[in-house]
């Protein structure tokens, strides 16, 4: 948990950053990618948009309680690449989270023009996800199946 946290931190920063560097419209292109500003408040792209913020809060803040308790629980028997997983998992979907409490929603800054605008935080979350399930198909079998 002190490294999911240690990320969100990391995510936040660079938010903070990209709002700093970006307001008032601004735009870095640097070619296949460009920094624009953008505030997303739905969840994974934009699904959700038009639903209350609490009603986005509790259900992203439920997800995490469960994603954190399972993580934790499950961590003595998890591969070491599962466990890294869950931490980028839950260290991104702790920052999107702690970045939607203002109600504005969350702070998007990745752009490519062929996929939808996202953050340090997305790539955490999709980095985490295909470690945790990578970890755990690579994990030796203990037992016997039969």
């Amino acid at each position: 948990m002190v490294w999911a946290a240690v990320l969100a931190g990391a995510d936040l920063a660079v938010k903070a950053a990209a709002e700093a560097l970006l307001s008032g419209g601004k735009l870095i292109d640097l070619g296949v990618i460009n920094f624009r500003l953008l505030y997303n408040p739905g969840v994974a792209f934009s699904f959700g948009a038009d639903l209350p913020d609490w009603v986005i809060i509790a259900a992203t803040g439920l997800i995490i309680a469960g994603l954190a308790w399972y993580a934790l629980s499950s961590a003595p028997t998890m591969a070491r690449m599962s466990r890294a997983g869950a931490g980028l998992l839950l260290g991104g979907a702790l920052g999107n989270f702690i970045d939607r409490l203002d109600g504005r929603g969350v702070v998007d800054y990745l752009h490519t023009g062929w996929f939808p605008t996202f953050n340090l935080a997305d790539i955490f979350v999709t980095a985490g996800v295909a470690a945790f399930v990578l970890g755990a198909f690579l994990q030796p079998r203990t037992g016997t199946d039969t």
